[in-house]
């Protein structure tokens, strides 16, 4: 790119204002006011979803505020909330909101020590947790937290109880808690995940996350009508998936809760979305998945050829022009893959929004080309979290988009993004030290992430600043576009470049399960383990594609010269892994410090 068509600064277009007594409750109560049965709400019972009417989550989130008031909740106090995503998760916060106190989301992937942090830190009074498992995490640290005076299992009819409860509390108690609700009113803690030390509390109100969910409405909102269905997977701890499940309220989509990962094939045949929400993870994880079931059927050939004639239409279309050849095949491949594939998907999708994380910008052709949308978007959860956003009028694949409105995106002359707007969190809960280094001195949010902005305000995430890796030649190495060239083969899981102060990159690669069994079925291998095989001549040849497919994108000097391959995948179990399914750095290097030293031992040359 050319220095003339470079930007320093974009400025989001359009401006969205919110009432000082605006809270997030008032969407859904203005749905009750209008039409009290309109299916806002679903859950899995038995074969199908069943629906809650507007009037009924009202109904029961008032009850739920009431019975919070009744047990000594006031407002400003913190309550914790330990659960998977499902629609008691939501009927808690809102209720816990009514009241004028704080959400505090934990992940349910959170260890014991996380949890008494979390709690602790935060000062909850209050604890919900989703199962008694997840409660025994905190019976271990219970004798620490002399705040948290009640904890409730929603699996052991917590809701029930609690609004058994609220029945002793009068109505106009809960009518004055609403009544004073303001923008400014603290509306949640989430505790960054974060890939290095202790979680951090980010600070955002009612203000906040209303704003974001307006201010992305505003932006890429018509693609969503009030008549649309979308389906919620992801945690709800994580600040995309409470800013898109509250910008589905505030349209009046209706949102049905996904149970579990297991069953998100079948759920999504049973709702037929027409939008959701997802991370790049789950969307390779999709294709890899269609590519390894053609393989095996016979049929990879066809199917590979399917995704390059998508991917081709797509790069066409963007650039203002498909050929007559490129629509021809597209004609032919929709009729024997990709109408399977969308049938996969619900059926009825028309586009996905994808965030915490790139996506490889093959694969976001590919689904464009498919016929299926997807939305790049840009944020952390200390933006509420959405900065910016590629929208139906206004996309360019391979970036996340342009700045929402009363948005304002700066690039420092290093490099690093630096944002301003109305989304922007409060600081970190309790550690005024931590609050400051995040902003300039004149004010401006430091996200640690590098990037740049084309003539149009498109801006590009080019790395991580701390992730940046500075070799013995002192040469500069961003890890993530090369880990994602990597892991878009279909053998691969995770990848994760190494190469601080040493004399060239190295990669450590992990398998995907189901596709290490099907290519050792094909290889002559069934049924020998992973373990055995790490130095398979056949094996590292295959991944040598993936590392080869990498080094084409970077110059000799960033290219990677050497790889291990991992015996077991990354987890967010063993820590190696956020919630959002980004790589804890340091964990991996702590856990395979002998791997990665034996790469730089056996120096010169490459694989």
């Amino acid at each position: 790119m050319s220095g003339s068509t470079q930007k320093k600064e974009a400025v989001g277009q359009g401006q969205v204002t919110l009432a000082q007594d605006a809270h997030l409750l008032q969407p859904l109560l203005e749905h009750a006011r209008k039409t009290p049965d309109k299916p806002l709400f679903s859950r899995r019972v038995g074969a199908g979803f069943e629906s809650l009417t507007a009037a009924d989550i009202v109904r029961t989130v008032r009850r739920l505020a009431r019975g919070l008031i009744a047990l000594g909740v006031e407002p400003g106090h913190r309550v914790a909330l330990m659960s998977k995503t499902r629609v008691e998760w939501v009927l808690l916060d809102y209720a816990i909101l009514a009241t004028g106190a704080t959400t505090v989301p934990i992940y349910e992937t959170s260890s014991a020590e996380q949890v008494e942090w979390i709690i602790s830190d935060s000062g909850a009074v209050m604890a919900f947790f989703e199962t008694d498992t997840l409660h025994g995490l905190y019976r271990q640290a219970a004798d620490r937290l002399p705040a948290c005076r009640h904890t409730f299992v929603i699996d052991q009819a917590a809701l029930e109880h609690l609004q058994q409860r609220g029945d002793e509390v009068d109505e106009a108690r809960l009518d004055e808690r609403l009544s004073g609700l303001r923008t400014s009113h603290l509306a949640t803690l989430i505790y960054t995940s974060g890939t290095t030390g202790r979680p951090r509390g980010c600070e955002l109100t009612h203000g906040n996350i209303r704003m974001n969910a307006l201010q992305v409405l505003g932006f890429a909102g018509n693609i969503i009508t009030p008549e649309d269905r979308t389906m919620l997977f992801l945690p709800l701890a994580h600040a995309l998936a409470k800013m898109l499940f509250l910008a589905s309220v505030e349209r009046g989509n209706a949102v049905a809760f996904a149970t579990s990962a297991g069953k998100l094939t079948e759920e999504l045949a049973l709702v037929r979305p027409t939008w959701f929400g997802t991370v790049p993870r789950v969307l390779e994880k999709v294709f890899q998945t269609a590519q390894q079931k053609a393989d095996q059927a016979g049929r990879g050939r066809v199917f590979n050829l399917a995704a390059d004639a998508a991917i081709r239409y797509s790069r066409e279309q963007s650039a203002g022009g498909v050929s007559l050849v490129a629509r021809l095949q597209h004609v032919v491949f929709d009729r024997l893959v990709y109408r399977t594939l969308r049938s996969v998907l619900g059926g009825q999708l028309r586009f996905v929004v994808s965030g915490g994380g790139p996506l490889p910008e093959r694969l976001n052709h590919f689904y464009n080309g498919m016929g299926v949308k997807v939305l790049e978007g840009y944020g952390m959860t200390e933006t509420s979290p959405v900065l910016t956003i590629n929208s139906d009028q206004a996309s360019r694949i391979g970036t996340v988009g342009q700045p929402l409105p009363g948005t304002t995106v700066r690039l420092a002359e290093d490099g690093e993004i630096l944002v301003k707007g109305p989304q922007i969190f409060q600081g970190y809960w309790h550690n005024e030290e931590a609050s400051k280094r995040a902003f300039t001195p004149d004010g401006w949010l430091q996200t640690g992430d590098l990037g740049s902005l084309d003539e149009q305000g498109f801006l590009r995430i080019t790395g991580r600043k701390k992730e940046i890796l500075v070799t013995a030649a002192g040469k500069n190495v961003a890890p993530g576009p090369l880990e994602d060239r990597i892991r878009e083969h279909p053998l691969v899981s995770q990848a994760m470049v190494v190469g601080e102060g040493k004399p060239f990159v190295a990669a450590l690669v992990t398998l995907d399960p189901s596709a290490f069994k099907q290519w050792a079925r094909k290889n002559g291998k069934e049924g020998q383990p992973l373990e055995s095989l790490l130095e398979d001549s056949a094996l590292r040849t295959e991944v040598g594609q993936a590392i080869e497919n990498a080094n084409r994108s970077v110059s000799r000097a960033e290219s990677i010269r050497k790889f291990a391959i991992l015996p077991e995948d990354f987890t967010i179990e063993r820590n190696e892994l956020t919630p959002s399914l980004k790589v804890r750095r340091h964990i991996v290097g702590e856990h395979y410090a002998q791997v990665i030293t034996q790469l730089f031992e056996r120096a010169g040359g490459g694989d």
